[in-house]
């Protein structure tokens, strides 16, 4: 078999399983674990997985740019942020992450809802500067451009001095066991000062971030409180889960956890 069609051939398999092993491809491909490792390592270079101890995953599409990501899945999104903008109870302090899904997230709140959001997102704010009776908090920092957050020392500052009430989690890529990872260290840090300075944790994930990772590590699974997704979502994906005891909420009622 040619390079060429080796590396195919992994990430067929890749497409298929979610994982791929280097022992079991080794076997199967008849070549030499350093020959796989260094398929891996040259098709990680190229984007097209994240290499992990022992093997690969899917990569997110989470590594595109902002305005990529704004045109991939807008209807999945959309049904995401209808069941998310639910979970937003009067009067509470809420953390709304950077991303595509929680811009949608921002535009579903009712114009009755009376909070305060705090954000590192210019977007979100600027969706958010119109609605009548919630207070925006931006927080300062480093603009990452690829993804059009605040990031840094400040943010992370900022931050620390706040207790909100709840936290809607921008998901990159979540897998059952590395967790929630992210293609940016500093984004790494903020996410994990935003999840420690909130109640309940509510991450919004995509079909195509769930059994993916990144280079960087946020928290476990188990920092979730929910997991929001879409109703499309096939129930043999989410069973790893709900194993681990995460709540999931995916047909648009609230409370319909499952």
């Amino acid at each position: 078999m040619l390079t060429a069609e080796r590396r195919q051939y992994i990430l067929n398999i890749l497409r298929r399983d979610k994982k791929v092993l280097s022992s079991e491809l080794s076997t199967v491909l008849q070549v030499s674990e350093d020959t796989i490792r260094r398929d891996l390592r040259e098709l990680a270079e190229s984007g097209l997985l994240q290499r992990v101890h022992g093997g690969a995953l899917l990569v997110s599409p989470a590594s595109a740019s902002y305005a990529d990501r704004q045109k991939q899945a807008p209807k999945e999104k959309e049904a995401i942020a209808r069941v998310a903008a639910k979970l937003v109870c009067p009067g509470q302090v809420v953390i709304l992450d950077g991303g595509t899904t929680t811009l949608q997230v921002a535009r579903h709140l009712p114009l009755d809802l009376q909070a305060t959001v705090i954000t590192n997102s210019p977007p979100i704010a600027v969706a958010l500067a119109d609605h009548p009776l919630i207070e925006v908090v931006m927080l300062g920092g480093q603009l990452y451009k690829k993804a059009l957050v605040n990031i840094g020392a400040a943010t992370i500052e900022a931050l620390r001095s706040i207790r909100a009430d709840l936290c809607m989690l921008g998901v990159c890529s979540l897998h059952p066991e590395v967790g929630i990872s992210v293609t940016n260290l500093d984004e790494a840090h903020v996410k994990r000062a935003m999840i420690a300075g909130a109640a309940e944790v509510v991450g919004l994930v995509t079909e195509a971030k769930l059994d993916t990772a990144a280079p960087y590590v946020v928290e476990s699974i188990r920092a979730l409180t929910y997991l929001v997704t879409a109703p499309t979502v096939p129930d043999e994906m989410l069973a790893a889960y709900k194993a681990l005891g995460l709540a999931i909420v995916r047909d648009g009622l609230v409370g319909a956890i499952e």
